[in-house]
């Protein structure tokens, strides 16, 4: 296979597995089949005359000229994609998200967007860590957590508080809310992929002892339902009603969630940088018209944290 013989296709899948190390949940995100994928990296490494992933029956890992082409295609795709979109004429500006979106801001900071930029919004949702940002899928991402990347502008907006999500058959639902320390004392079900929740929020000498794993929201969801474990989810659950099956309880003591936007350093699209501006003033707009004692998570004025 000669270079002139490789296409983005096969730059986008081995991104997409590099992102994972999972050839299945790779080929899911890029709607494909694990064959297809697999094909598509081995003909870029026969292409390069290089291994780009070491790969067993257990584990995928990158390979030295792996990391390197990484994090080099994580820079290139987003240009190219950019300069293809602008030629063709249908800019839109992707977003990508894991959770549920916030009520009320985002849809304000969407619209505004719209309104100022005449480009329209995109709302992409991608089971994975960084939600689809770092292999330049969107544009820009929402996310929970500390995302703890490089060659990322990170714009704290605020914190949400935590819920517990419990099903309808336990003991529990008859509570009016829970203790963050309660929870050791059952099986916790994870989203291991883009879950805002590990055992290690918890004290090392007082942890959840039994979990169940899963890779999506829609399986955490379900699992909880199924009577499997307890889940703990954004405060803005409380507001939604997700499944008959499941009760969310307010919790105490539980620590606070960062919400972030986060966008490329270099290579971005210009107008993600546009959107966050606007998002960041749609946020502190909102907030300011629902004040914190009628939305309980802690806000912190928006600001960029240090590019690594």
């Amino acid at each position: 296979m000669a270079w002139t013989d490789v296409g983005i296709r096969h730059l986008r899948a081995f991104l997409a597995v590099s992102e994972s190390l999972s050839f299945t949940q790779a080929a899911a995100t890029l709607g494909t089949t694990q064959p297809s994928l697999t094909r598509s990296v081995v003909r870029l490494e026969q292409a390069m005359n290089v291994r780009l992933l070491d790969r067993t029956t257990r584990m995928v890992r990158l390979s030295p000229a792996g990391q390197k082409l990484r994090a080099e295609l994580h820079e290139l795709i987003p240009r190219l994609e950019l300069a293809l979109s602008r030629h063709t004429g249908d800019a839109v500006l992707r977003l990508g998200f894991t959770w549920l979106l916030p009520d009320g801001w985002v849809q304000e900071a969407m619209a505004r967007f719209e309104s100022e930029t005449g480009v329209p919004v995109s709302l992409v949702r991608n089971d994975e860590r960084l939600a689809g940002v770092g292999r330049g899928v969107v544009d820009v991402a929402l996310l929970r957590g500390d995302p703890g990347t490089q060659g990322m502008r990170v714009v704290r907006l605020g914190e949400e508080g935590q819920v517990a999500a419990v099903p309808i058959s336990s003991l529990l639902a008859r509570r009016k809310r829970l203790a963050w320390a309660e929870l050791t004392a059952q099986p916790l079900v994870m989203n291991t992929v883009s879950g805002i929740t590990t055992t290690e929020d918890w004290p090392e000498d007082n942890r959840p002892s039994v979990t169940v794993s899963c890779s999506n929201f829609d399986e955490w969801l379900e699992l909880v339902a199924a009577g499997r474990g307890i889940g703990v989810a954004p405060e803005l659950v409380l507001r939604r009603r997700l499944h008959p099956a499941v009760r969310f309880i307010p919790l105490y003591g539980a620590p606070t969630v960062p919400l972030s936007l986060v966008h490329p350093v270099q290579g971005a699209d210009p107008l993600a940088r546009r959107f966050v501006d606007v998002a960041a003033r749609a946020f502190a707009d909102h907030h300011h018209r629902h004040p914190a004692s009628r939305h309980p998570a802690r806000r912190l004025a928006a600001r960029p944290a240090a590019a690594a």
